[in-house]
Order: C-alpha cells, then structure tokens, then sequence
C-alpha cells in the first residue's frame, strides 16, 4: 500500500516542480504602462472611445498611440489622468449625452395591438415592429433604462427620456433601442427632432400627433442650414444648429424640440 503512495507523490512533486518552473520561464513580462492607463479608466466598457472595451483602448493607448481624450463616459477628469499616466499633454473631451428621437406619448398615440408576451423591447420589435401605431415608434418597456449604468434614462407617460445632467453619454442606450430612436450628441446641443418616423406626412398624422410630417417649415425658417428634411424626416446638423430656438416654433406638429437640463423638460408645440 505504501508504493503505489509514493509513486504518486512522487509524480505529483515532479508536476509541481516543473509547473513552477514553466510559469517562471513563461511568464508574461509585465506592462506597466497599460496597467497606469487602465487604471484611469472607468471600466464602463462601453465602447464609445471607438474600441471594444476599456482593456483594449488602454492598450491602444499605450502602444498604438490613440488618443487620451476618447473615454467619454470619464471625461475631462479621465483624459487629464491617462494624459499624465502617458505623459504627454491632455486634450479637451468634447462631452455628449443621450437624445430620443421620439415624441409619440401616451397622449400623442395609442398602441395598435394588445401585446401580451416578454415584456422587454427587443421581445416586442419582433411583432410587427412593435405594439404602437407608428412602426416607429419607443416602445416604453426600457431596455434603455436597463442598460443604463448611469440612472439618466426613464419611462416617462410611455416614453424614454433622459436626464442630460446626468447622461455621460456612453452610448449603452442607444445599443439597447431595437428601434435605433437614441442618438448620442454634443451637450451643447439644446435642440432636436423628437421623431424617426419616415412615414408620409399623411400617415404619420394619424398615427402620432407629435411626429414630424416632412412639411420642411422648419428647413426653410432655419438661416443656418442646419436642418434638412430627407424622406419625410427633419435631421438637425448639431454643428451647425445655433440653438436660436426659429425651427422649433416652425414646426406644427412640435416634433422639434429643446432640451433645457432634463429632456423630459421639453420645449415645443406638441411637448
């Protein structure tokens, strides 16, 4: 009885022995300037930096020389740590936040069928789009707020709106939106088209009272060019919006809208 222990004690000394002495031979050197950079990050893995996660834009970072601006969720305080973990000069971070491109509430619309099954957005976009008149449309079940890390989006009278001073924009919302309604934009941009709608103003009309109707009022008031209305939908150029507030009282649907802090604080004939 006594062998057979020792021969497998033995064997388990001799495994042991030679693990340890291939982990020392293979180990990995050390990457200290990935570990600073990684470190300043604030590990959302959102990807909105452009990268897969936050291991991977610290890697690019560190060895591929991507820029040290790119984490929006961290902002300036995030740029200016992995700025000083690289050693070189911080950049500004241009800060963004979440908008929904949708303003068919509970008073502007009603549902088309009664839907009975998962109660999550992406369960309900498989059937016929959605349970609401407009195809369009939010569906108001918050796979958004799901996503959310932050606590800036809510169902609010059946619609997802978000809190702007709390919103980090990272994008996460916008993933989660089988109808692709959320758009990450500057926080300087105050003013936005609260539809995606494509249908024809006539439809629309009776599916929604707050859509937009591709009337082009709002294209033709604007002395920015900043909106353009391509198949029946307004889309405003945040880069060249100045913010005047002329589209919004142009529209006759109060489709545009403006977002003061909260967006569920809205400025607009049909808000």
């Amino acid at each position: 009885m006594l062998i057979p222990v020792i021969i497998v004690g033995g064997i388990g000394l001799i495994c042991s022995v030679v693990l340890v002495i291939a982990a020392k031979v293979m180990a990995l050197p050390a990457d200290e300037l990935f570990d600073k950079v990684r470190a300043e990050l604030p590990g959302a893995n959102c990807g909105a930096c452009g990268y897969a996660g936050c291991d991977d834009y610290a890697k690019a970072v560190a060895h591929s020389g991507a820029k040290t601006n790119l984490c929006v969720p961290g902002g300036a305080a995030c740029a200016q740590a992995v700025s000083a973990a690289m050693g070189v000069a911080a950049e500004d971070v241009e800060e963004q936040y979440a908008i929904v491109r949708c303003s068919g509430n509970c008073q502007a619309t009603q549902p088309a069928v009664d839907y009975e099954g998962e109660r999550t957005c992406a369960a309900c976009s498989t059937f016929y789009r959605g349970k609401g008149s407009c195809t369009y449309g939010c569906m108001g079940y918050g796979d958004c707020v799901a996503a959310c890390q932050y606590e800036a989006i809510s169902i609010v009278d059946g619609v997802a709106m978000v809190d702007k001073s709390a919103c980090v924009g990272c994008g996460m919302c916008a993933k989660a939106c089988p109808n692709h309604l959320i758009a990450i934009v500057p926080k300087s941009s105050t003013i936005f088209v609260g539809c995606s709608s494509h249908d024809k103003g006539a439809v629309t009309r009776k599916v929604c009272q707050n859509g937009c109707i591709g009337c082009k009022k709002c294209e033709k008031t604007c002395e920015f060019g900043a909106i353009t209305v391509t198949d029946n939908l307004a889309a405003i150029d945040p880069k060249k919006c100045t913010g005047c507030g002329s589209c919004v009282t142009a529209c006759p649907t109060g489709a545009i809208v403006t977002c003061v802090s909260r967006c569920e604080t809205v400025v607009g004939k049909g808000a």
